[in-house]
């Protein structure tokens, strides 16, 4: 198995449309490239493609030029510009706003390995003229197309230690899983970062997510991360945010209609790839030898039901819930109104919801999701 066909691919499809441009979102390695070029197969007898990167010298004089009649001369008698590593060009975003409004007949895919610059440079000057796009690892959505259900059973235990990354999912054997997360996360972590003016403590970076990835499923404070590091309030805050913008870290707000029992304002800190959260700590022994499987499994099932939702754009917002009387659920669901509540367990149960949430909120449902039911989760 070489290549995973990826869901996104009709997305991409049906947005890439005249008029507005598709900024593709995602960490290094995740396929951003390997899915446009593959479109670019699929539609080559329709479009003159050009295909340039952001890395390119040659075209980023071009990209940069905030001229309609350089751009116009680059990109000559094509349909379709793709443009791969966007965040390197300067004011991508204004003009790529010049290339949707003066010349129409061109479709523009942009892609971008981390957002900070990108959605940075592209937000103001593109607002109305964009679709955003999200790519993350290979979700087990995109898998069951390619296994049966025995196979993704058996495979379970490699995708809770070494994640779902293409490159991981392809290889060989899991000495070489852990040889490539190893440098994965010391290129994107220690390249994309610490390049960005300001980030000087690479330890510290390193530290924040060891202790992150303790944390797992729990309600983390920054004063606390602050002590343990040696750094402001604030300056722990930013270096979150910027681990989230490069797509390692996202978090989970605490939901509440009731301010007075249920916790609100915590945040909880989830890695969207099991594989680089163990890569962090330099942990891949196998589950029976582990006392740390419970995160492992909330941290795979909530981050395989972000990449659900997204594949399938949901308008789904996503929460914890946890009363100061210490009840609690892992991952509650509003979607239109409606609200449900999954608690991820590694060992199944038949145990029931919570007192305060059957009482507060008696028209929600709940569910546990163990290995027993998860694919019915995570796939459909």
């Amino acid at each position: 198995m070489n290549y995973v066909p990826r869901k996104q691919m009709d997305t991409l499809h049906g947005l890439c449309r005249p008029g507005k441009a598709v900024i593709l979102y995602g960490a290094r390695r995740v396929g951003k490239t390997t899915l446009i070029k593959k479109y670019a197969e699929t539609i080559g007898r329709e479009e003159k493609i050009l295909f340039v990167t952001g890395d390119d010298l040659a075209a980023r004089s071009f990209l940069e030029s905030q001229s309609i009649r350089k751009l116009s001369d680059f990109i000559g008698q094509n349909t379709l510009l793709m443009i791969d590593e966007a965040q390197y060009v300067d004011q991508i975003g204004l003009n790529l706003k010049l290339i949707v409004d003066h010349l129409p007949q061109v479709k523009v895919i942009a892609t971008g390995s981390s957002s900070f610059d990108l959605s940075r440079d592209v937000g103001e000057p593109l607002t109305g003229r964009k679709h955003v796009m999200r790519l993350y690892a290979l979700a087990q959505l995109e898998l069951a197309e390619l296994e049966q259900r025995h196979e993704t059973m058996a495979h379970l235990e490699s995708r809770l230690i070494f994640g779902a990354y293409p490159e991981v999912v392809t290889c060989g054997d899991n000495s070489e899983r852990k040889a490539y997360l190893q440098e994965l996360v010391a290129d994107y972590l220690f390249k994309d970062i610490l390049q960005i003016e300001g980030v000087k403590y690479a330890q510290k970076l390193l530290k924040l997510l060891q202790l992150l990835a303790f944390q797992i499923g729990k309600e983390v404070s920054i004063n606390e991360l602050g002590q343990q590091l040696g750094m402001s309030k604030n300056t722990v805050l930013r270096y979150l945010d910027l681990l989230e913008k490069v797509f390692v870290i996202f978090h989970r707000r605490g939901f509440s209609r009731n301010l007075r029992k249920e916790i609100s304002k915590s945040h909880r800190y989830y890695f969207y790839d099991n594989g680089i959260r163990n890569a962090v700590v330099q942990q891949f022994a196998p589950l029976d030898l582990r006392n740390d499987v419970g995160a492992l499994w909330e941290n795979y099932v909530i981050s395989e039901r972000l990449k659900h939702n997204e594949i399938l754009r949901l308008p789904v917002q996503s929460y914890f819930w946890r009363t100061y009387s210490r009840q609690e659920i892992d991952l509650v669901e509003q979607q239109e109104g409606r609200l449900a509540g999954y608690e991820m367990k590694w060992q199944g149960g038949r145990a029931k919801a919570p007192s305060s949430w059957r009482t507060q909120y008696e028209a929600a449902t709940y569910h546990e999701v163990s290995p027993e039911n998860y694919l019915d989760f995570i796939e459909k």
